[in-house]
C-alpha cells in the first residue's frame, strides 16, 4: 500500500529541520517492523537521532520536556510543538492544531518520547534521495511541459481558434477530463483535497456513496468514472488532431445525453444521494451538446460517416485499456506505483 508522505516521522522530522525526502521518509514509516514508540525509536537511530520514552504520572509534567516531543494520544501518536498560556500547539499528519491543555493532557497518556538531534541528523542516503525526487519533479514539468507544447500547436495549426464552438467544446472536454480523473481517483480509494472540497458543494460524502453503488459500474465491470475518463480523452484529442472530426463528436455526444438523465434519476430516486462531481460531468455533458447545436455541428452527422465507427472502437479501446490498468493503482495492492511519483 503506498504510504501517505504525512505521518509522524515526517512531523517531527519537519518541526526539528532535519534533512528528509518526503515519500522515502513515510515508507519507512510505513514499514516499521514494531508499529510502537519502541519502533520508532529505532527509525530514530538510523536518521541519527537519540529519543527517550517517559512515563508521567502526573501528565502536566510532560511540560518539563525540551519541544518539540512526542506525546501518546487516545488517537495515536501526536508531535507537541509549543505549549504557551494553557494551550497546546502539536502537529498530526502535517496539520498544525491547538488544543486546550487541560482537554490535551486528559486526552494523553501519560507516555512521551524526547528527542535528541545535531546537525549531522539526516535522512539515510538523503542525497541520493533527493537528486531523485528533483529528477521526478523534472519529469512531471516535462510531461506537462510536452503535453501543453502539443496542444498548443494543434490549437494554432488545426485553426481551433476560428471558431467560438471548437474553442468551447476543448475547454469543456478539458474539464470533464479533470472531473472524471477526480472521480477515478475516488473510485480506486485515493482521495485529494481538490476532490473532496467538490464533493462537499451538493451533499457531504455524496460522492462515495453513489460509488459504492452496483450502478456505479457499467455492465458491473466498467466504473462510469472510467467511461467519462475515456470519452473525455478521446474527445479531446480527436478535437486537436482531426478537427473536420467535429460532427461526429457531435453525434457521440448526442448518444451520451440519455445517460444524464438516466444518472440524475437514479441519485434523486434510488440513491437518494448527490454525487457533485458525476452531476458537473452530466452538466459538462449538456454544456457540449449546446456548444455543437449552436456551432451547427449537428447539421452535418448524416449520413453516418465511416470516421463515426472509428470513434466508437477508440473509445472501447481505451476503455478496455483504463479498465486493465487501473486496478494496479489501487491503494489495496502492494505493488501499486508510488502516488508521489
Amino acid at each position: 500500500m503506498p504510504a501517505t508522505e504525512k505521518n509522524l516521522l515526517t512531523d517531527l522530522l519537519g518541526c526539528l529541520e532535519v534533512p528528509f525526502t518526503p515519500g522515502y521518509s513515510a515508507r519507512q514509516f510505513d514499514s516499521m517492523s514494531f508499529r510502537s514508540l519502541f519502533g520508532f525509536q529505532q527509525l530514530l537511530k538510523s536518521y541519527g537521532m537519540e529519543s527517550r520514552g517517559f512515563r508521567f504520572a502526573a501528565k502536566e509534567d510532560m511540560a518539563q520536556l525540551p519541544l518539540p516531543f512526542v506525546a501518546e494520544t487516545r488517537l495515536g501518536p501526536v508531535v507537541v510543538s509549543g505549549i504557551s498560556s494553557g494551550t497546546v500547539t502539536y502537529i498530526t499528519e502535517g496539520v498544525t492544531e491547538t488544543m486546550p491543555a487541560e482537554k490535551f493532557l486528559n486526552d494523553c497518556s501519560g507516555v512521551a518520547l524526547a528527542v535528541k538531534t545535531d546537525e549531522k541528523a539526516c535522512e539515510p542516503d538523503y542525497r541520493t534521495h533527493r537528486m531523485n525526487m528533483i529528477m521526478v519533479k523534472l519529469r512531471n514539468i516535462g510531461i506537462v511541459v510536452g503535453v501543453a507544447a502539443l496542444l498548443i500547436y494543434c490549437f494554432v495549426a488545426h485553426r481551433i481558434w476560428a471558431s467560438w464552438s471548437t474553442v468551447a467544446v476543448m475547454l469543456l472536454d478539458m474539464a470533464g477530463l479533470v472531473l472524471c480523473y477526480m472521480l477515478v481517483q475516488k473510485s480506486l480509494d485515493i482521495h485529494t483535497k481538490a476532490a473532496d472540497k467538490v464533493c462537499k458543494v451538493l451533499q457531504e460524502g455524496g460522492c462515495d456513496t453513489i460509488l459504492k453503488t452496483s450502478a456505479s459500474k457499467f455492465f458491473g465491470i466498467f466504473g462510469w468514472s472510467e467511461v467519462g475518463f475515456a470519452y473525455f480523452s478521446v474527445s479531446l484529442i480527436t478535437l486537436l488532431v482531426f478537427p473536420e472530426w467535429t460532427g461526429c463528436l457531435a453525434l457521440c455526444n448526442l448518444c451520451c445525453l440519455p445517460f444524464t438523465l438516466w444518472s440524475i434519476w437514479y441519485q434523486r430516486f434510488r440513491a437518494h444521494a448527490w454525487c457533485t462531481l458525476c452531476v458537473s460531468v452530466q452538466c459538462t455533458l449538456w454544456l457540449l451538446f449546446f456548444c455543437y447545436l449552436g456551432g451547427g455541428w449537428l447539421d452535418s452527422i448524416f449520413p453516418l460517416q465511416i470516421q463515426f465507427f472509428v470513434l466508437g472502437v477508440s473509445y472501447v479501446t481505451v476503455l478496455l485499456i483504463l479498465n486493465r490498468i487501473l486496478p494496479y493503482f489501487h491503494p489495496s495492492r502492494g505493488d501499486a506505483p508510488d502516488q508521489t511519483l
